[in-house]
């Protein structure tokens, strides 16, 4: 045995060592003489020779190995001088740099810079656009400042709403995944139908715009006006006689106009019942439907003639569900489908994965039941026959990151203590900081936002967003401290947007006001925004540069006198409007451009750029003190305040 095992081990010490592994290459793409493939070509083929280097006994050898891989325009090309030009047969590198120099030509003409000033979105996705806005990016050598200021102008406008405050203290790459963001979510969710003509209406009928019957028998009868409606249930009259102190089913007049008629027909359905727009999505559809909620009803449910018409998926129900009355009869042969997984979504935010179970119900679309609300614990007043708060449950789990388009708006708050530094030149124009002053309303001013509506239009009524117990606390404090600067006062508006929170990046909460409805009918100003090329060719001979960050921008700018009105925003608490410019109106960026224009004209395209914030550029320190003193006590005088320098 020991002589064997000393056979084997003189026989393994003999053998070769392994040989060690190797990557294996792909032959390099073929090129045909594109412009826009050459970079990437010369890229594959450095790669190819300097990994594979023994697969070639001579430089020689890998020339021609590269003109093998040439076809088309570039082949035509290298035909024609291979035999011209000997070096081509001796030197891989100096084949290469002829190859750029014939075929490595800017698309259209244009250079990397030109490309990227002229780069727009279009019909494609922010996704598809970002990798080709990326590697433009990547080859222009831009820094971060500039290249999210071009890629937010190339956006389409919706995209560009959706950022214009968001976008703050991101880099460029988050700013371009914030954007891939948004744009998912905006074609998840389509936009809502402009009227009822494009909304799917059941032929069961809306419970919610039925018209309640007049007194039958009953002379000089009439529906009240929408508007009468509202006014009576705020100020808690009968709506059957408008007197206080009463409803109208205890009302003693209806009791005596209604003596000697029969009404035995009368049903409990005939009240306005609690009802919410809701949408359920699948793969394949998108249903705008109405539902009722019933804490009557021990299941959730659909209406079969939905489930035929769309052919949402269904399954069985093993064994089925009996139905009983409230007698404990039992209805009809019972429940055997319910759906599959759907999408249900309420409102703007709200939306869960959720089963219905399928009956033939032929008032109402959709039944949200008690195992709904016993999940989802809303807020709901019964006497407005409204859902006003999301529990908590919804707040972690249902509603939705990202909302649909809106913008924000806020009211500093003069309380929090923000150190703020300022250089000694500018240390007699600090009151140009001041956070106090911020809070103060601004006075009526040439460039007032006037808002003009389009011939015949009025805006939209929204219905209030229900907030979660923290959201209303927040409301609250909002609110108080608004009407306490006078940003904004109590209204009597016919207009009323919708008012809601979204989460910010510290994990604090920015109220928002839905003008979307306002903008549709707002006739649109169109006053010149800055275009980059020109704003950029500004700066190539300045050496020195100020940033000044404008403080409650829009807020320094008043409503014109008379469209307070339309800026009327709906909250739990209350009916309000602003009498400042808040964020979210379509003309906003253009009055503001306007004012900051008006204010710097003189300085404007010579040591300034205005849009959104003030660049102050000079080509010596000592030139650029001048400036930006001269800036700062421009806005001093006209009450423009800034956060910092």
């Amino acid at each position: 045995l020991q002589s064997v095992n000393e056979h084997l081990t003189h026989y393994v010490r003999s053998l070769p060592p392994p040989m060690p592994s190797t990557v294996s290459f792909a032959l390099p793409n073929k090129f045909d003489g594109t412009a826009e493939q050459c970079k990437g070509f010369v890229r594959q083929v450095k790669l190819y020779f300097e990994y594979q280097q023994d697969r070639f006994e001579s430089e020689e050898k890998r020339c021609a190995f590269l003109m093998t891989l040439l076809t088309g325009r570039a082949l035509d090309w290298a035909s024609a001088v291979w035999d011209a030009d000997p070096q081509l047969k001796k030197s891989v590198e100096y084949f290469l740099l002829q190859i750029q120099e014939m075929f490595e030509y800017p698309a259209g003409g244009r250079d990397i810079s030109t490309q990227l000033i002229h780069a727009k979105q279009g019909n494609r996705t922010a996704a598809e656009y970002a990798i080709e806005f990326r590697t433009l990016a990547a080859q222009s050598g831009w820094n971060d400042v500039s290249l999210k200021a071009i890629f937010y102008n190339s956006l389409n406008i919706d995209l560009q709403t959706e950022l214009a405050c968001r976008r703050e203290n991101s880099s460029f790459s988050e700013l371009i995944n914030l954007t891939i963001k948004i744009d998912n979510l905006m074609r998840q969710i389509p936009k809502q139908r402009s009227s009822k003509s494009n909304r799917h209406m059941s032929s069961i009928g809306d419970p919610a715009t039925e018209q309640t019957p007049s007194e039958p028998m009953q002379l000089n009868a009439s529906r009240l006006t929408e508007e009468e409606r509202v006014r009576r249930r705020l100020n808690h009259l009968c709506f059957y006689s408008g007197g206080p102190g009463h409803r109208s089913n205890g009302c003693s007049l209806k009791s005596k106009n209604s003596s000697g008629v029969n009404i035995k027909n009368l049903s409990l359905l005939q009240y306005k019942s609690l009802t919410l727009p809701v949408t359920i999505r699948t793969d394949t559809l998108f249903l705008d439907l109405t539902a009722m909620i019933d804490s009557g009803a021990a299941l959730n449910l659909i209406n079969q003639d939905i489930v035929k018409k769309y052919n949402i998926p269904t399954q069985p129900c093993i064994p089925p569900i009996q139905i009983k009355a409230i007698n404990d009869t039992l209805i009809d042969h019972g429940i055997h489908h319910q759906t599959k997984t759907v999408t249900l979504q309420i409102g703007l935010l709200h939306q869960e994965s959720i089963t219905l179970y399928v009956v033939d119900s032929p008032k109402y679309e959709v039944i949200l039941g008690f195992p709904w609300l016993s999940i989802h614990d809303p807020d709901i007043s019964w006497f407005q026959g409204e859902l006003t708060h999301w529990s908590r449950f919804c707040m972690e789990n249902c509603l939705l990151a990202q909302p649909q388009p809106c913008l924000t708006t806020s009211i500093e708050s003069p309380d929090t203590q923000v150190k703020i530094t300022i250089p000694s030149h500018y240390q007699d124009l600090s009151e140009v900081f001041s956070k106090t002053k911020a809070t103060q309303l601004p006075p009526h001013r040439p460039w007032d936002c006037a808002i003009e509506l389009l011939p015949n239009a009025m805006p939209p009524k929204s219905k209030v967003y229900p907030l979660s117990r923290m959201e209303d606390q927040a409301m609250e404090d909002y609110i108080e401290e608004a009407l306490e600067s006078g940003f904004i006062r109590v209204s009597t508006s016919p207009a009323a947007a919708g008012f809601f929170f979204v989460s910010k990046k510290d994990g604090g909460l920015r109220p928002c006001i839905d003008y979307r409805g306002l903008n549709n009918v707002t006739v649109k100003f169109r006053y010149p925004l800055p275009l980059v090329p020109p704003a950029l060719e500004q700066l190539r001979e300045a050496t020195i540069y100020t940033k000044l960050d404008l403080r409650s921008a829009y807020n320094l700018i008043r409503i014109k006198e008379g469209d307070e009105w339309k800026t009327a925003f709906l909250t739990t608490r209350g009916h309000y409007e602003y009498q400042v410019m808040p964020y979210g109106l379509a003309n906003a960026p253009a009055v503001f451009q306007s004012l900051i224009n008006e204010i710097l004209k003189d300085f404007m395209n010579k040591f300034v750029i205005a849009y959104i914030d003030i660049l102050i550029f000079s080509k010596s320190e000592a030139e650029h003190i001048t400036h930006v003193r001269a800036v700062l006590s421009r806005l001093l005088v006209r009450k423009i305040l800034l956060t910092k320098i």
